[in-house]
């Protein structure tokens, strides 16, 4: 497996892990009341929002050949820290 590769793997495993833990948060708003409902929901959008710019570099990375991913890699990793960033703060609030 090339590193290319070994590295698409590790962003798909921890996107997939993040997307869970989104869907545990939206479980937990549902059930808060209408304020916090309010203030939880604002938080997902903001996390999905980055998701999604994660998921989008992602597929430039896996549509790129070997010699230009490394290109690729230093704004996939400035995305992948603001998201990862983004989802520890709320996760402790809804546990």
């Amino acid at each position: 497996m090339s590193k290319k590769e070994a590295y698409e793997k590790k962003l798909e495993a921890q996107l997939k892990e993040w997307k869970t833990d989104i869907d545990k948060m939206k479980a937990k708003a549902d059930k808060a009341d209408a304020e916090a409902k309010l203030e939880y929901y604002k938080q997902i959008e903001d996390l999905q929002s980055k998701q999604e710019a994660v998921q989008k570099k992602l597929t430039e990375l896996k549509a790129a050949d070997e010699s230009a991913w490394e290109d690729l890699k230093s704004g996939i990793d400035l995305a992948w820290t603001s998201l990862g960033e983004s989802i520890k703060s709320p996760r402790s609030r809804f546990n």
